[in-house]
């Protein structure tokens, strides 16, 4: 039976929703929703609001609303940009990185149980897939 690139990518997706799903109780614990908690680890990589739309695929609307969340709860603040004054960019907090890292810790905690269910040899096969698919055509 040939698998196809449709049920893998759902797979995946599954994957991915249980991990989340698991971890909905610690990200509320530290004052984070789901959505706020991509958002808020998108900031180094892409400190800008539209940026920050585009890489995790979310309306630009929706991300207004996750940084003024964000930035509420002092996790991000806002700053002028030095090279375009017209704009604002953002940057984590001393909080928003320790919640941000804790976050994260929690996420590869419930990642690395799953992880735990298949070999070393899997895993490093897994690494090596993934890497690949990742790479350049």
């Amino acid at each position: 039976m040939t698998v196809g690139g449709a049920q893998l990518w759902t797979l995946n997706q599954r994957l991915l929703s249980v991990v989340m799903d698991a971890c909905t109780q610690e990200l509320a614990e530290l004052g984070l929703e789901t959505k706020e908690f991509f958002v808020l680890a998108e900031v180094e990589a892409s400190p800008y609001p539209a940026e920050i739309a585009t890489a995790l695929l979310l309306p630009k609307a929706s991300v207004t609303v996750y940084v003024r969340n964000l930035v509420a709860k002092g996790f991000i603040r806002r700053e002028i940009d030095d090279a375009d004054l017209r704009r604002h960019r953002l940057v984590l907090t001393a909080e928003g990185t320790e919640t941000r890292d804790r976050a994260l810790a929690a996420l590869a905690a419930e990642y690395d149980r799953r992880l735990a269910r298949i070999t070393p040899q899997d895993r490093t096969e897994l690494q090596r897939i993934l890497q690949e698919m990742l790479s350049p055509a």
